[in-house]
């Protein structure tokens, strides 16, 4: 198969790496191959351990790439952890055309005007995502592209991530033998699997609950208004059910997954989960409202920041579309209506949406990163100068690690 002819959608987490494969010769993307792996090479959305983090790639990807039939060269990547922050600026520019008809060079440059601020030497762009723009002063257009006027200006969100982390990242992914054709925010692609139009039109909180943190981001007409992160994630409830029940953390993985709940009040005292002890001398039992609460302590927090992170964002009403949850940790019972008491608004599961071929495998809530970037991938070719960040020319921080990276790799 030519490789223009499919793309590698890679979400490298904290807990896991995942990998899908995705036919683009069809109205929508055709889901060919997925590879998933454990990752123990990343904290909190950061590479700690490269080398770690490159083998984790190669498995997902190795695997993914067996089941599809295809060599991978190239991946759209995703990227999230503590170290990415977003806020708004604006740009402003003339029309030059003499008839004053908007083109897509002014709609380029008046982007371009919003990427000029005073950015940190430790800080890189990742995305500069218009949310607006304004003509002669009239406000909420989507496209002025054909619009008649004298002055073109952008609101637009610019999210940066720590240049370090981004090079360590990148680094991992050439060391396992890829390029990358680009990088997209972990939530925006999360958001293009598990959102609805209605849904970004209106106004809608996404919130993605990786292994070592959440990953929070507001859309609204049709585009991303905030994105944020919280430094917490399932590891976090893994690791207090471990400490709580003196159990090792793998034995405490698989009892939250197979017993736990996020609501305690779900939960039976009568009803008993088998606990084994550490270093395996032996097994006792505790009843599964005790193993709930230590599971609801943890998400409680988790989703008490997560309203608070919404509250930072500055939106200035209560969100309308409500919340969608995605993650693994999305899956485990009682979680949505946790969620929705802590957020006091309307929650839903937000699944992978708009694929065809192996969608069955790839259905479940921790797929909707990967599955996103597959999307994003298809649209990208039509629509996506301003939805991504410069990396063709080399001129930005990322395009210069790039290209160094691949005369090193």
């Amino acid at each position: 198969m030519p490789a223009r002819d499919f793309v590698v959608g890679l979400d490298v987490g904290t807990g896991k790496v995942a990998a899908v494969v995705a036919q683009m010769d069809q109205e929508a993307p055709n889901i060919i191959g997925v590879g998933v792996a454990a990752n123990k090479g990343m904290r909190k959305g950061v590479v700690v351990d490269i080398e770690g983090t490159a083998r984790a790639v190669q498995d997902a990807v190795g695997r993914a790439e067996r089941m599809a039939g295809v060599t991978t060269r190239s991946v759209y990547l995703s990227i999230a952890g503590a170290h990415i922050a977003s806020f708004n600026n604006r740009g402003v520019v003339a029309v030059t055309a003499e008839d004053k008809e908007i083109t897509e060079a002014d709609v380029q440059r008046v982007i371009e005007a919003a990427r000029v601020f005073n950015l940190p030497s430790d800080r890189e762009i990742i995305h500069v995502l218009p949310r607006e723009f304004i003509v002669d002063g009239y406000d909420g257009v989507r496209d002025p592209v054909g619009m008649m006027g004298v002055r073109l200006e952008v609101e637009a969100q610019i999210v940066t991530g720590a240049v370090t982390s981004v090079q360590n990242l990148l680094k991992s992914i050439y060391k396992a033998g890829l390029e990358v054709d680009d990088v997209i925010l972990a939530p925006l692609a999360s958001g293009e699997s598990a959102l609805q139009s209605a849904e970004k039109d209106l106004g809608v909180a996404i919130v993605d609950i990786g292994a070592g943190t959440t990953d929070v981001a507001i859309f609204e007409q049709g585009s991303l208004w905030y994105a944020g992160v919280v430094p917490l994630g399932g590891d976090h409830i893994t690791s207090d059910v471990a400490v709580g029940l003196r159990t090792p953390v793998n034995q405490a993985e698989k009892i939250k997954i197979e017993c736990g709940t996020a609501l305690a009040e779900d939960a039976s005292d009568d009803s008993m989960v088998s606990i084994p002890n550490m270093g395996g001398t032996g097994k006792r039992e505790i009843s599964e409202r005790m193993l709930a609460s230590i599971i609801e302590a943890r998400a409680r927090e988790i989703f008490g920041l997560v309203a608070n992170e919404i509250k930072k964002s500055g939106y200035p009403s209560v969100v309308p579309g409500g919340a969608v949850l995605t993650g693994g940790t999305a899956s485990m019972k009682g979680v949505l209506e946790l969620c929705a008491r802590s957020l006091d608004m309307p929650v839903r599961l937000g699944t992978p949406r708009g694929v065809e071929g192996l969608k069955d495998i790839v259905s479940g809530p921790a797929f909707a990163t990967a599955v996103g970037m597959v999307l994003f991938a298809s649209r990208d070719r039509s629509r996506a100068q301003v939805m991504k960040r410069e990396t063709r020319t080399g001129g930005s921080v990322f395009g210069r690690i790039r290209n160094a990276f691949r005369e090193l790799f």
